[in-house]
């Protein structure tokens, strides 16, 4: 391979462990990622389980991710991690691995904030794209919009009140009694169903109000839940699902495009895990040709949690020197947020 300046990423924000090698120019050599299945037997991520798991992992993951990219360590030139959101025992698992590399390689050790990583997986597949834009992050705890400038220049124009857009995923389906994660699941059940089948509340639908809320949504659900009987539910199964996936969408959708004819934002990113659901990503690009506006979407492998993602966002750091020091420290805070 021909010498590159290469970053070395760490991404361990919650319960996938992952490690990747990305050069300056956004190409990526490798992107490892081990998902903890062992969760699925609790509803939900178990926070001690996580970290542990990270720990059995990330020394295994690294040196795969850098044996695919057939680089040594020596070789990198700088190590990134993500420092926040998460869990906070997963995140200090990836920060303590990611501090001792760049101690021992004496490398510039980088600091991401996982949002903001999300935002720059689009920017793997399109190395040229500038802001400004528009950003909708939707993830499993998280649903924020974001007019970005640059990665140390933004504002959070809505963010939710309460619950993210994956949270209510994760309890529509667990109500239903389908499994986790949820997201996944009501998408597949969602495809053979009527979405105007029961009309599921759209929270601060108020003109000009560009926050979110889903608490409402996920009591309102329990409730019609609790109305009906398990044949009736188990017969309408799919039909629920797609109600529950357009009530959710709606929202997302609906406030992004009103903020973008407000600001007249002729660039959207959609980003997180939640931008892998096929009829959002459907519903905002036909939204968006309607206002003559482009839509950006990682591709599904850069949606869900992953270290290239990490990396990317680490490249206008590397650049900038804006470097972080050896006492580095995780925090679980939510949302994105400047370093």
């Amino acid at each position: 391979m021909k010498k590159e300046l290469l970053i070395l990423a760490l991404e361990t924000s919650c319960d996938d462990t992952s490690a990747a090698v990305i050069n300056t120019d956004y190409k990526v050599f490798s992107n490892i990622i081990s998902s903890q299945t062992q969760h699925a037997d609790f509803g939900g991520v178990v926070p001690e389980l996580a970290s542990r798991m990270h720990l059995k992992n990330i020394m295994f993951v690294t040196q795969q991710a850098l044996d695919k990219a057939k680089v040594s360590l020596s070789e990198i030139d700088a190590v990134a991690v993500s420092i926040n959101p998460g869990l906070i025992g997963a995140l200090l698992v990836g920060v303590s691995f990611a501090k001792s590399l760049a101690y021992a390689l004496e490398k510039p050790l980088i600091a991401v904030n996982h949002m903001i990583g999300h935002i720059y997986a689009t920017k793997i597949e399109n190395p040229n794209l500038k802001p400004p834009y528009l950003v909708l992050v939707v993830s499993g705890g998280h649903t924020e919009l974001v007019d970005f400038r640059r990665i140390n220049d933004f504002q959070i124009v809505g963010k939710t009140l309460d619950d993210a857009a994956g949270e209510a995923f994760d309890k529509s389906a667990k109500l239903l009694g389908l499994g986790y994660p949820g997201g996944p699941i009501i998408e597949k059940f969602a495809q053979n169903g009527d979405p105007n089948f029961h009309t599921f509340p759209r929270a601060l639908n108020k003109k000009g109000d560009y926050n979110f809320s889903f608490s409402g949504f996920k009591t309102a659900v329990r409730t019609y839940l609790e109305k009906q009987n398990n044949s009736f539910i188990q017969k309408h199964l799919a039909d629920i699902a797609a109600s529950l996936q357009t009530a959710i969408i709606d929202s997302l959708v609906s406030k992004t495009i009103n903020y973008a004819i407000m600001a007249k934002t002729k660039k959207i990113i959609v980003a997180g895990g939640v931008s892998a659901n096929r009829e959002l990503r459907k519903r905002i690009r036909e939204e968006a040709t309607r206002i003559e506006c482009k839509v950006f979407i990682p591709a599904l492998e850069y949606c869900m949690d992953n270290a290239a993602m990490i990396g990317a966002a680490a490249i206008e750091k590397y650049f900038e020197q804006d470097f972080a020091d050896l006492d580095l420290n995780a925090f679980s805070k939510k949302g994105v947020r400047r370093l």
